[in-house]
């Protein structure tokens, strides 16, 4: 009876049930973590036990060291595997109803990037031979503002040369060991990037006599930090600050902005699902540049005289 099981029993056995191979490996170890923190949490706690206060016990126990929206990433897990042992009468009623989702003071993550010069700095820096290398990975994140995953899954015929454009529809996925492709992060991020001219002719010299259903810049097993590593290194070598290749997509977006470019046009070229995500991790520059258009405002309104 699941009933006699220990709740984290029961979301290791849900679990497995219907989320593995279900999901994406990473999804799926989102889904274990939680596991994780259960057991740390409530490893006691018995599905007869649970109730909207022993519930609401444990969210609150959680939110003492993390953030609302990790909070609420935990509660939605949990949640789901409690609808479906009420549905199948494992609970007489749903312990998550109008549960409160508390967390620790959001921190303040300031976005990093580079300034203009400082990306010209790093670009200077880059060997773009006739080779494949992650020089030309990390000219293409600049030039394109693409997730990690999305830039490995770039194939040559995802080029469109002649109307300048890449379209992005798929990912690599580097963090499992199948390796493979995948899909993208979500319907959004399927789009069409245009391309400036000077792109297009590297990128069309550098793929022609490459396989074009497979990935240009993979070959074996790909890490996250040995290409953040190697970034480092050209920006040490270039004499700026070191970011990370997430910070390069970051950079392609500031720079956008800064140049007047839509925050919609942005999102779009992002893939981001809405503006709102855009607005809320470039704020700052946001901000910034609504100072700047109360200037002319003012100046303009002054001249009406």
């Amino acid at each position: 009876m699941a009933q006699a099981m220990k709740f984290h029993q029961y979301f290791d056995q849900w679990m497995k049930l219907y989320k593995k191979d279900a999901v994406r490996e990473v999804t799926y170890q989102k889904y274990q973590m939680t596991h994780r923190q259960l057991v740390m949490l409530a490893p006691e706690l018995m599905m007869i036990d649970l109730s909207r206060l022993t519930y609401q016990q444990l969210l609150n126990d959680y939110a003492e060291t993390h953030e609302r929206q990790t909070t609420m990433d935990f509660h939605r897990h949990l949640k789901s595997s409690l609808i479906d042992a009420l549905e199948e009468e494992y609970l007489t009623k749903d312990p998550t109803r109008k549960a409160i989702i508390k967390g620790i003071k959001q921190r303040q993550h300031k976005t990093k990037y580079l300034h203009q010069y400082e990306l010209q700095g790093l670009l200077n820096e880059l060997n773009l031979d006739d080779n494949v290398s992650w020089d030309y990975f990390i000219l293409l994140v600049a030039k394109t503002g693409l997730r990690f995953a999305e830039a490995l899954g770039v194939t040559p015929q995802d080029f469109d040369f002649t109307h300048q454009v890449l379209t992005i529809n798929k990912t690599w996925d580097y963090k499992s060991h199948q390796m493979g492709f995948a899909p993208t992060k979500n319907k959004s991020s399927v789009r069409k990037v245009p391309l400036d001219w000077q792109t297009v002719i590297q990128f069309s010299q550098l793929t022609k006599n490459l396989p074009k259903d497979e990935p240009v810049f993979v070959n074996g097993k790909i890490y996250n930090d040995t290409v953040n590593h190697y970034l480092e290194r050209l920006c040490k070598k270039a004499g700026i600050k070191v970011i990370s290749v997430h910070g390069l997509r970051h950079t392609h977006a500031s720079l956008l902005l800064y140049a007047g470019v839509s925050i919609a046009s942005v999102a779009r070229r992002l893939g981001h699902s809405n503006m709102t995500t855009t607005e809320h991790t470039y704020l700052h520059i946001i901000q910034e540049l609504e100072n700047q258009d109360n200037d002319k405002v003012m100046k303009h309104l002054a001249s009406l005289v």
